[in-house]
């Protein structure tokens, strides 16, 4: 039987709610395998439930994403074998550990020329900007959109994606260093959000004009802002919530925008059938083959500096995607 560490939270709260604690892992059981992690993806989710945000049974894992090596597989297992490099973004809590258990139809093969960093980097936020992109709103040729937090992990990969698929992007982020990495990743237009005056600024770059969809992963900062920067009969995506839970609106508010569209879609329906999360990944692989997408590794943190790496991401002092190596 092997020994995992694994992170354990007792109670919501800071990031001190952490523990690093030592588990006797059994072997997989039938239709899992186990796996030795390699890599650790941190996501805003995480900090989310850590803080009880999105309550959860406690105990708790925590941690929805990783890459690594397949040390042994359950009965049943076909598709499979020891030695695989494989990844996961929706297998459950619990990916902030060294060692593992998994269900092997939540995993993908990770190609060869792919490191197992890049593929944790780009998995969960990949996925999550390509049905964003695709699904939540299909983006053409030509149609504006903003991407709130652009020098983010998400926000990078929707810059990159919707580029290449021929939309005109404009970017905004929290300070002048952060703006460069957004315009570098593709956005035509950046535009520091940190400024009070930022969506007047933002509509004399454009002269005017209006995002037909407006993707917002900040949230409270930016949501009552973020309708008025959308076009009419544009589209207000809600995905996320990095400075607060966005305010309560009355709905007579959407029609006096614009006869607006406002939704709030999660990455974990879009990717709940597992047939469905093999394609949808084979997309973002595909994405990171054809160069669309590309790995932006901004922070590091060993599993025992998780406390420090939440404390970063809370903080808003990165950029790019985190990861933690165990």
């Amino acid at each position: 039987m092997k020994i995992a560490r694994k992170v354990l939270i007792e109670e919501f709260g800071s990031p001190e709610n952490m523990k690093i604690v030592s588990v006797e892992l059994p072997s997989p059981a039938a239709g899992e395998v186990q796996l030795r992690q390699t890599a650790l993806g941190l996501n805003f989710i995480d900090i989310y439930q850590r803080k009880g945000v999105y309550p959860l049974q406690l105990p708790t894992g925590l941690g929805h994403e990783a890459a690594g090596v397949i040390e042994a597989v359950g009965a049943g297992v076909t598709d499979f074998k020891p030695g695989d490099r494989v990844a996961y973004m929706n297998a459950g809590l619990g990916a902030y550990a060294d060692f593992r258990n998994v269900p092997a139809d939540r995993l993908v093969h990770i190609p060869d020329g792919v490191p197992a960093e890049n593929a944790v980097a780009l998995l969960f936020k990949g996925i999550t900007a390509q049905y964003l992109l695709r699904k939540t709103h299909e983006v053409k040729k030509g149609e504006i959109i903003l991407v709130h937090a652009a020098a983010g992990g998400v926000g990078q990969i929707l810059c990159q994606w919707a580029k290449a698929l021929g939309a005109f992007v404009i970017g905004t982020a929290g300070s002048p260093e952060k703006c460069a990495v957004a315009k570098a990743c593709g956005a035509d237009i950046v535009i520091d959000y940190s400024k009070e005056n930022w969506v007047e600024t933002l509509l004399a770059a454009t002269n005017g004009k209006k995002a037909n969809v407006v993707y917002d992963s900040v949230g409270k900062n930016t949501f009552l802002k973020s309708l008025d920067c959308a076009a009419q009969f544009g589209l207000v995506v809600l995905f996320g919530a990095a400075s607060g839970p966005a305010p309560a609106i009355d709905p007579e508010i959407l029609n006096k925008k614009g006869c607006l569209f406002l939704t709030r879609p999660s990455v974990f329906p879009h990717n709940s059938d597992p047939a469905i999360f093999q394609a949808n990944a084979a997309e973002v692989f595909e994405a990171i083959r054809a160069g669309i997408i590309k790995p932006h590794i901004g922070n590091k943190f060993s599993l025992s500096e998780i406390a420090a790496a939440h404390k970063a991401a809370e903080a808003r002092a990165t950029e790019g995607a985190t990861i933690i190596i165990p």
